[in-house]
């Protein structure tokens, strides 16, 4: 982050003119004693005489105060890994006014201002107070608006259209949600089946390794979707117990056949999790059991050393260099406590109420529970 340097940078512009202290004054129209009191850091032009210092030097009055309203990729990564610990160990309140400071602060740097809605989006249920929790995410979708009036940047415009769609789903907004992305995420959009365009251009340029790794990243993404799609489709089919054991059956050949439990981040926890719900629906409490065992070892394994970050395997072994592009690099977004926190809430789902006399399932709770002793 900078801060404002004006004193060193008006010494430096005038020695690159090779003027002295009194040849600036009298261009100026101020005193020689004014130029060394800037100098110094003893005081500040006045705001009508910053214009004609920035003409004087050929300088944007950001570059004359040292002001730089853009953070680097690597700023933004540890401001965000900062506030995401934060909000694990400190109370809300005390976090989220420092967020908004950063917002003050930032205005005008939207990839920042972007990962800031997502930060809210994964910690605003931290917040014990539900008027609270409504505050923050009302504050949200002010700073999406923001971000989508604003940015010139397609990417991260769209990015945002999702996340204050998510935000209005919290709200209860579902008309807004709808309106915001049925037509970004039509699947019958060319954008949505064009992957192979860009690996045929990749080929014919004779980038083969860039064909490669953008091939990997979209078989990894797309099987992510699949599965993250499968978790609505046993939602929606909850009271069908023959269509839910179908798709658990071939969703679980999916991920065993790539592996993706040691490294989906999440999507196969949360299909794990869903399949278990819908087993203690139907009361099928030994299916609902193994469900709930793959659930607690997934996560287990994503809160133990660094597993919780962002990685590939040795089939996806290019992803790598796609994670470290992002703006929050490896890092998971939200704290291992967080996260755990909300691991533990999942086991108070009522649905669960079923298994309380199953053995198995009250040996996986205490294991949940000493778990938590060791972070």
């Amino acid at each position: 982050m900078n801060n404002l340097n004006f004193s060193d940078n008006i010494i430096k512009l005038r020695h690159n003119k090779k003027i002295t202290q009194e040849q600036l004054a009298d261009f100026i129209g101020v005193t020689k004693g004014s130029v060394s009191k800037w100098e110094t850091g003893q005081s500040l032009p006045d705001i009508l005489t910053l214009p004609e210092l920035a003409a004087f030097f050929d300088v944007t009055i950001d570059e004359l105060l040292g002001y730089k309203p853009q953070l680097s990729r690597e700023q933004i990564h540890k401001i965000y890994r900062d506030l995401a610990v934060a909000f694990a160990e400190q109370p809300f309140h005390q976090v989220m006014l420092k967020s908004e400071d950063y917002v003050k602060k930032y205005y005008s740097c939207y990839p920042f201002l972007f990962q800031i809605c997502v930060l809210w989006l994964n910690h605003f249920m931290l917040a014990e107070d539900k008027n609270i929790q409504e505050t923050v995410l009302t504050k949200l979708l002010d700073l999406c608006s923001h971000i989508i009036s604003n940015c010139k940047n397609i990417g991260i415009c769209e990015d945002t259209v999702i996340v204050k769609a998510a935000a209005d789903l919290q709200l209860g907004n579902a008309i807004q949600a709808i309106e915001a992305t049925e037509e970004i995420l039509n699947p019958r959009r060319l954008a949505s089946q064009s992957d192979s365009v860009l690996i045929q251009a990749y080929m014919l340029a004779d980038k083969k390794e860039n064909a490669d790794s953008f091939t990997q990243m979209s078989m990894f993404l797309h099987l992510n979707s699949l599965i993250a799609a499968a978790v609505w489709h046993l939602i929606i089919h909850n009271d069908n117990l023959y269509i839910c054991e179908i798709t658990i059956q071939r969703i679980e050949n999916l991920i065993a056949a790539y592996e993706l439990q040691k490294f989906s981040q999440g999507t196969t926890t949360r299909f794990h999790y869903q399949a278990a719900i819908v087993y203690s629906m139907h009361k099928k409490k030994e299916q609902a059991v193994n469900m709930l065992k793959k659930y607690a070892d997934e996560v287990d394994f994503l809160l133990t050393g660094d597993n919780l970050s962002q990685h590939g395997d040795s089939y996806f072994y290019s992803i790598q260099k796609w994670y470290d592009q992002l703006d929050l690099g490896t890092d998971a977004p939200r704290d291992k406590r967080v996260i755990y926190d909300s691991f533990v809430q999942s086991f108070a789902n009522p649905v669960f109420s079923v298994l309380k006399d199953n053995k198995e399932y009250q040996d996986i709770c205490h294991i949940v529970a000493k778990k938590g002793e060791k972070l």
